[in-house]
């Protein structure tokens, strides 16, 4: 594929979780959280639409301007040496509103993290295959990507039909090519969950030999998901999920909206989590609400926020963080498809001894924030 532009991502556990005593104050916060990020001096925002790519699209037999509209909420991967990132693009079909038009995953690769050069087409995209009923004409959206013991990347995101959604998984080992698998919980608990709407899932991982690769606790893989609420899962194969249930049967809610807080109106999973000394590291998206919310934020903007869990239980919430670790604050951050304005968090890789985060700035662009290494 021709690469092109530079431009300057077994047991149910159910504990009682108590929300109230995970404040924590900035000092206690530091000990456990990723950061603080910082913007870099220049080259944000690292990815922006370019209305001259176009795609010879497999379901419509016609060339599309696959990334014309917006690029964004971008999922992050090193390897061989070099950062790789999995973008949402939107095109200029449907009608001009959000969720309207046909997304794909865009790929761009970086050797400092910052300046990016794209591949001309998309690498996942709805096509005429077994997904097609789930993936078209929406597309595919908001990607998050982990990689595996043998080197196998495998992708959650959001599969939508412009009538209902659910998180995907697919598997790769170039990130090239892919094998879709369906819906995480399309098996789980005998079709229980088949029609359930899902989306925002992260695989927790872990350092191994330089790299993030998802970590196995208790004999499994752990996946937190959900927005307005957000959940647990497990695997034993990184491809057949099932959600972990409180003793009513339910999904487990580990974080639920905070009054007061930049999460006030709904927590959202955001990159793969980390399995760090301290814990698992979650960190997630919160929007807040457009009254009894973060008054230091506007109404409906999506900020960044941390939460700690037991490394040996991962439903039990041990700290919070009060206030954003990345909010929008630059003007490309509040202006665009989304006016209320996101710093939306999907990507996060350690590269050159440093944390980048990968972000959706207003549902339009792709930015990035650093933090120095505290592993």
């Amino acid at each position: 594929m021709s690469l092109r532009s530079r431009i300057c991502i077994g047991a149910a556990l159910a504990c009682a979780i108590s929300l109230g005593a995970a404040a924590q104050t900035s000092a206690q916060q530091s000990a456990w959280t990723i950061g603080p990020f910082t913007r870099p001096a220049t080259g944000n925002p690292v990815i922006a639409p370019d209305p001259a790519s176009t795609f010879d699209d497999p379901i419509r037999h016609a060339p599309v301007h696959w990334e014309a509209l917006h690029t964004f909420n971008p999922a992050a991967i090193v390897r061989n040496g070099k950062v790789y990132v999995l973008y949402r693009a939107e095109d200029d079909s449907g009608t001009m509103q959000i969720g309207m038009h046909t997304s794909r995953l865009g790929m761009a690769e970086s050797s400092d993290g910052i300046h990016f050069t794209r591949s001309a087409e998309p690498v996942f995209y709805p096509a005429e295959d077994a997904q097609k009923e789930r993936e078209s004409p929406g597309g595919v959206e908001d990607p998050r990507i982990a990689e595996s013991e043998d080197g196998t990347y495998v992708l959650t995101y959001t599969q939508w039909n412009r009538k209902t959604y659910s998180v995907g998984i697919s598997a790769s080992r170039d990130l090239l090519h892919w094998t879709k698998y369906g819906p995480a919980f399309e098996a789980a608990a005998h079709g229980k969950y088949a029609s359930l709407k899902y989306k925002s899932a992260g695989i927790v991982t872990q350092f191994s030999n330089g790299r993030l690769i998802a970590a196995r606790i208790h004999g499994k893989y752990w996946m937190y998901w959900g927005e307005g609420a957000i959940h647990l899962a497990t695997s034993t194969d990184l491809i057949h999920w099932s959600p972990v249930e409180d003793a009513q049967g339910q999904p487990v809610e580990l974080l639920r909206p905070r009054a007061g807080h930049f999460d006030s109106t709904f927590p959202e999973t955001g990159p793969p989590p980390v399995l760090t000394k301290a814990g698992i590291v979650v960190l997630y998206n919160g929007k807040n609400a457009t009254e009894g919310g973060d008054p230091a934020l506007g109404p409906n903007a999506y900020a960044a926020g941390e939460a700690l869990f037991d490394a040996g239980n991962p439903s039990h919430l041990l700290a919070q963080t009060d206030t954003p670790v990345l909010k929008p604050e630059l003007p490309y951050e509040k202006t665009g498809q989304y006016a209320a304005g996101t710093t939306f968090a999907e990507g996060l890789v350690f590269f050159h001894d440093q944390w980048l985060l990968y972000y959706g700035c207003a549902d339009s662009l792709v930015a990035v924030a650093i933090a120095s290494s505290n592993k």
